[in-house]
C-alpha cells in the first residue's frame, strides 16, 4: 500500500501590530487638498520620525491618526488609517484614544489655571483604577513635575509644560504616542532632556511617532523616518540613511556637501520640488 504523506498547511504568521496610513488624502473645508496619497507605517515598539517644513501636512497627518480632523473641518476623502489592520479613520477621538492612540498636542495646550497634578489626573480619567499608579510613574519619569505638582501649570517653564503635555498623554497608558513638535521653542539643553525622555518612554514600551522640524534630534533617536513635502511623502528610509542623505543634510540639517552650513529658509521652494516631486 502506497503511503500518503499529508502536509499540514503552515500556520499563518500574524502581522506585527502597526498604526498605518494607506494612500491617504485629506481635504479641509471640502476644497483644500492637504494630504495627497500619503502612506506611512508605525510598527509597534519603534520610534518613527516625520520631517517637513511648515505647511507640509505633518499636523494634518497627526489629526488623521488621532481622529481630530472633524474638529478642524477636515475629512479623509481617499485611503484609510488602520490600527492592526482595522480602519479607524471614521472613529471618534475618544474611541481612538481608547484603542491606545494618544496625541500630545503641538503648543503644549495645558490647562494653565489647574495644578500640575490636576492636569495629569485629567489625562488619566479613562483609567481611574490605575490613576494612583500612573501618577507615581509620571513623577518617576518627570521628577521636575513631582516637585511642582501643587503649582499652577501656567507658571511652568516651556520645557516643563512640554513634559506635562507628554505626561498627561501617557497617563492613559497609550500604545502609540503621537508627538507634535515637542522641541519647538525650547532651549538646547531642554531639547536634549526631551530627547532623552522620548527614548526612555519608548524603552518602557510605548511606540512613538515624532513630528519634528529639528531633524538632528528626531533622526538621532528614530528607527525610521519620512519626509513630507506639500502633502506627499518624498522620502521613506531608515533614520540612519536619512541622516546620510545629501538633500536631508542640506535642507534639514543645514549642512552642504562641502561642509558649510546653510538654513532651510535659504533653500528655494522650487529647488526642493525639482529634486523631490518631479
Amino acid at each position: 500500500m502506497t503511503g500518503v504523506i499529508l502536509f499540514a498547511s503552515p500556520t499563518p504568521t500574524p502581522e506585527a501590530p502597526v498604526l498605518e496610513a494607506n494612500n491617504l488624502e485629506v481635504v479641509y473645508d471640502d476644497v483644500m487638498l492637504v494630504l495627497r496619497g500619503v502612506s506611512l507605517r508605525i510598527p509597534e515598539g519603534r520610534i518613527v520620525a516625520l520631517l517637513g517644513a511648515n505647511g507640509a501636512g505633518k499636523t494634518t497627518l497627526l489629526r488623521a491618526f488621532s481622529g481630530l480632523l472633524d474638529v478642524h473641518d477636515g475629512k479623509v476623502t481617499r485611503g484609510s488609517v488602520t490600527l492592526d489592520g482595522n480602519p479607524i479613520h471614521r472613529s471618534s477621538p475618544a474611541r481612538i484614544a481608547g484603542l491606545g492612540v494618544k496625541q500630545a498636542l503641538e503648543g503644549r495646550r495645558i490647562l494653565a489655571e489647574l495644578t500640575v497634578e490636576e492636569n495629569l489626573r485629567i489625562g488619566g480619567h479613562a483609567r481611574p483604577r490605575a490613576l494612583k499608579q500612573n501618577l507615581e510613574r509620571m513623577y518617576e519619569l518627570f521628577p521636575r513635575l513631582k516637585e511642582r505638582r501643587r503649582q499652577s501649570a501656567g507658571y511652568l517653564s516651556g520645557g516643563e509644560q512640554q513634559m506635562l503635555s507628554i505626561g498627561r498623554a501617557l497617563m492613559s497608558e497609550p500604545r502609540y504616542l503621537l508627538l507634535d513638535e515637542p522641541s519647538l521653542g525650547l532651549a538646547p539643553l531642554m531639547v536634549q532632556q526631551i530627547r532623552d525622555l522620548i527614548v526612555k518612554i519608548n524603552e518602557q514600551g510605548t511606540t512613538v511617532l515624532l513630528v519634528e522640524q529639528n531633524a538632528t534630534m528626531a533622526l538621532s533617536i528614530a528607527d525610521h523616518g519620512y519626509v513630507l513635502e506639500t502633502g506627499k511623502v518624498v522620502m521613506d528610509k531608515p533614520a540612519v540613511a536619512l541622516l546620510a542623505d545629501e538633500d536631508v543634510r542640506e535642507f534639514y540639517l543645514g549642512l552642504r556637501a562641502e561642509g558649510t552650513t546653510s538654513s532651510f529658509r535659504d533653500v528655494k521652494h522650487y529647488k526642493r520640488r525639482k529634486r523631490w516631486l518631479s
